[in-house]
């Protein structure tokens, strides 16, 4: 019997969704044994019934779910809440899903902030009121899933990497649990580290870093050394998938921008970067904007909203 997969999307941009279909030849190989009894990137299936008959919301049952996507208002608590009741494995798909992702960075900033940046000018008139007739209520921030539902497997990833995708179902139909080991992109990448910085304070990426183009990239030193903000210590490899290849952004000369989210689920991108920073004799003071080694992983209280904003 083919097994039932439910999939779902929050606050987020069908990156993962698309990552899905990039599976490519593996992914028709995979459909014999999948049956996808609701995905509404791919397929028309109502929340409410096909003919809007039903008063709640009714995903099928499904022995897999996939939920991609953080959780920003009252509507996205209701679909997560009930993929979860439907659902016998939840796996959070992406780093909205696992950590919140870039837009939990929204975090910083009440929802009165929100609105007053985005939709008030000199001329909006100031009595306005924030539309609620047949929209949901935002909540007063953005979540990353397992903060308000229980998840079970995590695959992050902006968006995940295909094989990784591939091999969490694979893993799944043989009745495993997927192995996801936690190395972090510095143990995936062959750039040459000595131990020690030839900076002490970051610089800012206009400039090109310092490398041989005709020279492969285990001859390149490190990003991070060179005195760029290169989050690879502390983010989770997979952006390059199973084959073992370089990370992605160091592949192309570009420092890692952090999109996997910590190597461990509960780490925090920002204290361990600093730490890393130090670590390589940079002065921390240099950084230009803290808030930006969470640009992916701003959910579970990492950003707060103050009077100015921020951590």
């Amino acid at each position: 019997m083919p097994v039932k997969v439910a999939s779902e999307w929050l606050n987020s941009c069908s990156g993962c969704e698309i990552a899905i279909l990039n599976l490519g030849e593996t992914l028709l190989d995979l459909l014999p044994q999948l049956d996808f009894v609701h995905i509404p990137v791919l397929m028309d299936h109502k929340h409410y019934g096909q003919l809007g008959d039903k008063t709640q919301i009714d995903i099928p049952k499904a022995t897999v779910g996939l939920l991609s996507g953080g959780i920003r208002n009252e509507e996205h608590l209701e679909v997560a809440h009930e993929m979860r009741k439907k659902c016998d494995i939840l796996i959070a798909l992406g780093t909205c899903a696992t950590h919140g992702g870039i837009p939990a960075l929204i975090n910083s900033y009440t929802n009165e902030e929100l609105f007053d940046q985005y939709y008030h000018t000199e001329s909006t008139d100031p009595n306005n009121v924030v539309p609620s007739q047949g929209l949901p209520k935002l909540l007063d921030r953005c979540y990353a899933l397992d903060e308000q539902i229980k998840v079970d497997i995590y695959l992050p990833g902006c968006p995940p990497h295909p094989d990784q995708i591939a091999s969490a179902i694979l893993a799944l139909l043989a009745g495993e649990t997927p192995d996801l080991p936690f190395k972090s992109v510095c143990d995936t990448c062959p750039t040459i580290r000595s131990g020690k910085g030839k900076v002490k304070e970051i610089k800012r990426f206009i400039t090109t870093p310092e490398f041989d183009p005709d020279q492969p990239l285990d001859q390149m030193q490190c990003l991070l050394e060179q005195g760029y903000l290169c989050a690879g210590p502390v983010t989770r490899a997979g952006c390059a998938g199973n084959d073992g290849e370089a990370p992605r952004c160091i592949s192309a000369r570009v420092p890692c921008r952090g999109c996997y989210g910590p190597v461990r689920q509960e780490g925090n991108q920002l204290l361990d970067m600093l730490n890393a920073l130090a670590s390589n004799g940079i002065d921390i003071k240099s950084l230009p904007d803290r808030d930006s080694l969470l640009r992916f992983s701003g959910a579970h209280n990492r950003l707060v909203a103050n009077k100015k904003g921020g951590l």
